[in-house]
């Protein structure tokens, strides 16, 4: 087992592939060490910035098949919003009573945006944000995925049966026909990665 294991890791080092196990470490070093004020700032900022461009990807893509990546991306996406969650709470309970601006500049804006001056308003805002975040866009999100992933999977033999039919009645022809396979089993690849990300971020 452990020349198995080091035989995987030798080909991921020859075939270059650092992106995922670079990313890991750089999410458990957030978690566990501290981080200065003005690194908080600069990833807060990237974070809003990574959301802002996928929602906009998301809603000007015209069929799923355009955004593949996205499942993937909502993945890492979280990873590193936890990873800030974490490393933002150990800052702001360490540093608080350095003043505001000790957890940075980005989450005192917010807080005072947030709260206005008042602390009963504040916690309202965020007992509502909080509701509309798992309530009804974390589980109507996977909710959403997860019929759609169940009815791209039973129309998956109608399909097939469609491009069968098109391809003896000569229609389309060998290419035609295996472009078109490939896409119904990309999409179901879509729908199917999507429901496990949604589960993943519902928790």
């Amino acid at each position: 087992m452990a020349a198995g294991v080091a035989t995987r890791g030798g080909n991921i080092l020859k075939q270059g592939n650092w992106g995922a196990p670079i990313f890991l470490l750089i999410i458990m070093a957030m978690m566990t060490l501290p981080m200065p004020s003005i690194l908080l700032d600069v990833l807060f900022t990237f974070n809003i910035a990574l959301a802002l461009v996928v929602l906009l990807v998301s809603v000007y893509t015209m069929r799923p098949l355009e955004f593949a990546i996205f499942p993937t991306v909502l993945l890492i996406a979280t990873l590193l919003r936890l990873a800030l969650n974490v490393a933002s709470t150990r800052v702001v309970l360490l540093r608080g009573h350095e003043g505001g601006d000790a957890a940075g500049k980005v989450i005192q804006s917010f807080g005072e945006v947030v709260i206005g001056g008042n602390y009963a308003v504040g916690l309202v805002v965020f007992l509502i944000l909080v509701i509309i975040n798992f309530v009804v866009v974390t589980k109507g999100a996977g909710r959403i995925s997860e019929v759609s992933a169940r009815f791209t999977l039973d129309a998956m033999p109608g399909k097939q049966m469609a491009i069968d039919a098109d391809l003896n009645a000569g229609i389309i022809d060998q290419d035609e026909a295996r472009r078109r396979r490939e896409e119904i089993s990309s999409e179901a690849d879509f729908y199917g990665s999507m429901d496990g990300a949604s589960k993943f971020v519902r928790g």
